[in-house]
């Protein structure tokens, strides 16, 4: 080693820097994490413009700088958008690769038993439910139940999502038991949350087509009829801001009540969302 005046000089003892990544050889190179919560608010952007084209090229650019900076949180959080994203816009492919993706990065990033992996769970085996992968789905929603059911920091809305999808796949597997009892845990867990009367209308009407599929329409008929009409009143006299989410979720709704024959509500719902993707 050289020597001056006795001082070593970083150079002395430093690995030199890597010419193409600026990284000393040996050293692990520093995680730059992406700024998350911009991330979605994008997203959120882009959605309620109903922006398809605009969402998917945000969701690369900022996945190529997570990979870029080694932040597999951040891959993670960006899959999980990917996975809703083409559920919503119904490519299947693409949203089972991104499932394979994020439950990759779940175990690599440690996260196993933690909120965000039963989150991960969540997403996936919804993408897997909108598919018709109810078996591959149901696994995936019992692993995030348990655990979500043993923590106490998960959050009410979490707890309502999970369970109201959850019903849903049960519905779908003839586990109709299951599927009243998920339901009615999904509305319990949506009371007093901010918005969560949106919620609970949709829970509402997924429990009309479980009583349908399991009674039939002419046995269910006063049982169905009485679940639209809440859903319905919580949709339009609700405590819920008008905003995109509930556009989107008026646009949602709407095809269930035209199915029951409820036509007039069907046309009020898509009315008030058209209105708000137009304002906004």
């Amino acid at each position: 080693m050289k020597e001056l005046n006795g001082i070593l000089k970083p150079e002395d003892y430093a690995e030199p820097r890597c010419l193409l990544c600026g990284e000393q050889y040996g050293k692990a190179p520093e995680v730059k994490p992406v700024p998350q919560k911009r991330i979605i608010e994008k997203m959120d952007e882009y959605m309620s413009r109903r922006d398809y084209a605009g969402a998917e090229r945000h969701l690369n650019y900022w996945l190529q700088e997570a990979e870029l900076g080694g932040d597999v949180r951040g891959q993670l959080l960006i899959c999980n958008e990917f996975i809703g994203h083409y559920r919503k816009t119904a490519n299947r492919d693409k949203a089972f690769e991104y499932i394979s993706k994020a439950l990759d990065l779940t175990e690599e990033a440690g996260l196993g038993g933690t909120v965000s992996a039963g989150t991960t769970y969540i997403n996936a085996a919804t993408a897997y439910n909108a598919f018709g992968e109810n078996k591959k789905a149901v696994s995936l929603f019992e692993k995030a139940r348990d655990i979500y059911e043993s923590r106490d920091d998960t959050r009410s809305e979490l707890k309502g999502g999970l369970y109201n999808n959850m019903g849903l796949v049960y519905a779908a597997l003839g586990r109709y038991e299951e599927a009243f009892d998920a339901f009615d845990r999904a509305i319990a867990s949506m009371e007093g949350v901010p918005g969560g009367v949106l919620d609970q209308a949709i829970t509402y009407l997924n429990i009309a087509d479980a009583v349908a599929a399991s009674e039939g329409m002419e046995k269910g008929e006063s049982r169905i009829f009485g679940l639209l009409d809440k859903a319905y009143d919580m949709l339009i006299n609700g405590p819920a801001e008008h905003n995109g989410y509930y556009a989107f979720v008026c646009e949602k709704c709407a095809p269930v009540f035209s199915h029951y024959g409820y036509f007039a509500a069907e046309e009020k719902l898509n009315a008030l969302a058209k209105e708000i993707y137009e304002r906004d």
